[in-house]
């Protein structure tokens, strides 16, 4: 996470703005009253869907069961019925 204040972020908002799209690097900015993170768009919607993935009820849980179950037990991809 890439470190400035209020000033600095200010003069280089474009450049530092630019950086976090591009590298997905979030932006902690310290002000007199408080700090702020700026994060890229891609970070922020992968967060809400953890966030969302991980409210579902039994989801983990099931997750983690699959992970142990052997791929010859699988059903194929193309062999799934979405």
């Amino acid at each position: 996470m890439k470190n400035t204040n209020i000033t600095n972020f200010r003069k280089d908002i474009y450049e530092l703005l630019e950086q976090t799209i591009k590298y997905n690097e979030p932006i902690n900015i310290s002000t007199k009253n408080g700090n702020a993170i700026v994060l890229s768009e891609e970070d922020y919607n992968n967060l809400m869907e953890t966030l969302y993935i991980s409210s579902i009820p039994g989801l983990k849980e099931d997750v983690m069961k699959g992970l142990k179950e052997p791929l010859a037990d699988c059903v194929a991809e193309d062999e799934v019925e979405w």
